[in-house]
């Protein structure tokens, strides 16, 4: 069955993904006042991190319209598989579900197959879900099958966790519901959060040195992956404006784990603009 996978711009691209044939990347709109750009593959991290830094007004976003993710299920293929970031960060998921009824509305003799994932987090366990997406429908998995497989992987075997700098964007967008995370920003704690079952965010822990949050944050992979066969599995560290950061991370995950590889890359608009200057987003798989 010839197949294709949609993602939103919130999925971090590795260099692979993006040789990728069938794949078909649908942009969220970033907005720092008057300065207003898609998240597309010329998005460039530094420039909005500048522009972030020294504006006083509040980096925004917007999900793409139903008929972007309508006209993404275009095409001669067979079966869609459409993911997306959290339902509880953006609206992409519900923008997905109403572009594929309007797919469908225009198409109403098509017997083509379509799923919208919600991947209950951004970045890339997003990435991790394409690849599990990909693996699957290349050896053949019967639509279904892969649906309820991928449905489960995301909830039992994948995983987020993450240090930011800066909890501005999530707060002034509306999307830090920790309230208690505030107070202990003030105190100037430095914090790991982590996505929860149910897509939200959660406090995971915190820590006044810079060096020992960033050895809970490889903790806490290490716990979550105690006893698993970590082979053919994936780690992938994220990070806005702080490569070194970034690599000195993946460098203990392979150290304290037996991860064969970690990913590092440059987080993608959305996730630049939640994560702020300086955030690293640690996403797994078990």
């Amino acid at each position: 069955m010839a197949y294709k996978i949609v993602v939103d711009s919130c999925c971090d691209l590795t260099a692979e993904m993006k040789k990728w044939s069938n794949l078909t990347v649908v942009p969220l709109t970033l907005q720092i006042g008057d300065y207003i750009i898609q998240d597309d593959e010329n998005f460039d991290q530094d420039d909005f991190i500048k522009r972030m830094t020294s504006s006083n007004e509040l980096a925004k976003s917007a999900c793409p319209s139903p008929d972007a993710f309508a006209q993404a299920c275009e095409g001669d293929v067979d079966e869609v598989y459409i993911l997306t970031i959290t339902d509880k960060l953006s609206g992409c998921y519900n923008s997905a579900v109403q572009g594929v009824e309007l797919y469908k509305d225009d198409n109403p003799g098509s017997k083509k197959k379509i799923h919208v994932f919600n991947s209950l987090a951004t970045s890339g366990l997003e990435t991790i879900m394409a690849y599990k997406i990909k693996e699957l429908a290349d050896n053949g998995t019967a639509f279904e099958d892969l649906v309820k497989t991928v449905e489960d992987f995301c909830v039992k075997d994948c995983f987020l966790y993450f240090h930011l700098e800066s909890f501005d964007a999530l707060k002034g967008n509306g999307r830090l519901f920790n309230l208690g995370a505030k107070v202990i920003e003030a105190l100037r704690v430095k914090l790991i959060c982590r996505r929860t079952d149910y897509g939200n965010i959660s406090l995971a822990g915190k820590d006044l040195s810079e060096n020992r949050i960033l050895q809970k944050l490889v903790a806490f992979v290490q716990k979550e992956t105690a006893g698993c066969d970590l082979n053919g599995k994936m780690a992938i560290v994220s990070y806005v404006c702080c490569e070194d950061k970034a690599n000195t991370i993946a460098k203990l995950i392979q150290e304290k784990t037996s991860y064969k590889d970690v990913i590092v890359l440059k987080a993608s608009g959305l996730n630049s603009l939640y994560a702020s200057n300086n955030g690293v987003l640690v996403s797994f798989s078990k």
